[in-house]
């Protein structure tokens, strides 16, 4: 993300790694849109991105700004159901924009407080990382598997999951990164690959479905994944396949790290079973970059994510601490 005060550019994720190309929005229903569309993707990232898009339409906003501005909360809103991000992010700029007396008053502080909450994720990120390292304790290097992609791109610049293994790279505590290719979006390939292989951290990209025997080789000892909402019982909902790669960790032995901002944290919600989980159209299986791999028309199940109960996960790892084997009241201890 660039932020230039009068607009916003987005890295359209959907092009890497062929292509680096960024979309200009220059106002609300543009962020909306890149954000359904997928040109924008991650929890914490959406979130960043909707912090603008209310900025923007503070900026463009008219006589009736009041109007305007929540309209455009409402629409920001709608773009996607799932990463809790989005909500805790507008809630922060709709409370902001409601103790506005003045429309150059709300430019103004509007723009400020989507600044704010874009550096205090990155900052919620750094921090992160140096919990999950103190939690693991390696005293020499290790190989972790990963799903989807937590890095930069999907954040506000270092990474949840990503920036755990960042970290461990750092710290010369890191073998190897596997990275499942995240099917159907190819996340894992496109973006995690990219990202690590830019860094020179060591990658090995592998089809979702070698990941048991991955496990089963023994070189792995954490599964680190991200999160789009995390429930007052400890369930987490992520990328479509998080949960199975929770299974086979389990059954390997293999330690579970589920690493996301506080903001990820719903306490409203009891447990996974509450979590609206998209399903996006089933083109997106039948195909790849419009290119058919399966019969035309034939049935689809095409849920973005998976629940992991919280029996599966070893640790939640926050930037306000670590929860370990979690449970209602340890959650409740950490996040009220």
């Amino acid at each position: 993300m660039r932020w230039h005060g009068d607009r916003l550019e987005l890295l359209d994720q959907r092009l890497l790694p062929a292509e680096e190309h960024w979309i200009t929005a220059e106002g609300a229903g543009a962020v909306a849109q890149c954000i359904r569309d997928m040109v924008v993707r991650g929890a914490p990232a959406i979130g960043i991105s909707a912090a603008y898009g209310v900025a923007l339409a503070a900026r463009h906003a008219g006589g009736d700004w009041k109007t305007e501005i929540g309209q455009a909360i409402r629409e920001l809103a709608a773009s996607r159901p799932t990463a809790v991000n989005l909500f805790w992010a507008l809630q922060i700029m709709e409370k902001e924009f409601h103790s506005c007396e003045s429309l150059g008053e709300a430019t103004r502080r509007l723009a400020a407080t989507a600044v704010q909450i874009h550096e205090e994720d990155l900052s919620a990120n750094l921090t992160m990382a140096d919990h999950a390292i103190a939690f693991i304790g390696a005293e020499r290097p290790i190989s972790v598997l990963t799903h989807c992609n937590t890095g930069a791109l999907a954040t506000g610049g270092y990474g949840t999951a990503l920036g755990v293994i960042r970290r461990l790279h750092e710290h010369q505590l890191l073998n190897r990164v596997y990275a499942d290719e995240t099917r159907p979006w190819l996340q894992g390939s496109r973006l995690t690959a990219w990202e690590l292989s830019r860094d020179g951290i060591p990658v090995t990209l592998n089809a979702d479905g070698a990941a048991a025997a991955i496990l089963a080789q023994g070189d792995v000892k954490w599964v680190v994944v991200g999160a789009d909402r995390i429930t007052a019982n400890g369930d987490v909902a992520n990328k479509i396949g998080t949960y199975s790669l929770a299974v086979l960790a389990r059954y390997h032995r293999v330690g579970f790290m589920v690493v996301a901002p506080s903001s990820t944290v719903d306490m409203s919600l009891a447990c996974g079973e509450d979590i609206p989980i998209e399903e996006r159209d089933g083109s997106e299986v039948r195909q790849i970059r419009g290119v058919p791999i399966a019969p035309e028309g034939v049935e689809v199940f095409n849920p973005v994510f998976d629940v992991t109960p919280a029996s599966l996960i070893d640790v939640i790892v926050t930037e306000k601490g670590v929860v370990h084997n979690p449970s209602v009241a340890d959650m409740r201890s950490l996040f009220g």
